[in-house]
């Protein structure tokens, strides 16, 4: 982890969306710098009661929740993960242990990408189809990945401090 991060700050003015999306840019990016210049093997490393509850596990647990929100709940693709937690709810926190963590920070970047295209096109006000006869809009996929985002970013700051003494906002 480098001691500057390179991460775009949340413009301090503008629209609803220039700023849910700065946010959630800022967040993505302090991911990012969380999990980098880190071995595999910290990156796996378990150091709370939660054995999954490491890097590599919430890097992953992240990629796949960008991918669900807006490839599949609002770009309406299929569902490549659903048999997969439906026989195991913890699914994408074990395949993370088993890759790479220059591969896991590669697919988050990739992913996030896609969700920014995605978003670009629509409306926060646009509706899609949600889970039987729901409706969610843009608004709400935008706002709760920032607080999924936020969280997790908590969670690996305390991680990366624990791993190397490394800390920083």
């Amino acid at each position: 982890m480098t001691e500057e991060p390179q991460r775009p700050e949340p413009p301090l003015t503008g629209d609803e969306r220039t700023q849910l999306n700065g946010f959630l840019d800022f967040l993505r990016a302090t991911v990012v710098w969380k999990c980098s210049g880190l071995t595999d093997e910290q990156a796996r490393r378990p150091l709370v009661p939660s054995e999954l509850t490491t890097v590599a596990g919430l890097l992953g647990h992240l990629t796949l929740v960008e991918q669900y929100w807006f490839n599949v709940v609002l770009n309406g693709q299929e569902d490549v993960w659903k048999e997969t937690l439906e026989a195991d709810p913890d699914a994408e926190f074990r395949v993370a242990m088993q890759t790479p963590i220059e591969q896991l920070i590669a697919a988050y970047e990739a992913e996030c990408e896609r969700s920014r295209k995605i978003v670009a096109g629509m409306g926060l006000d646009d509706k899609v189809p949600f889970r039987g006869d729901r409706e969610v809009n843009v608004r709400f996929v935008v706002a709760h990945m920032v607080e999924e985002t936020g969280r997790h970013a908590g969670h690996l700051d305390l991680l990366r401090e624990m791993i190397d003494g490394l800390t920083g906002e």
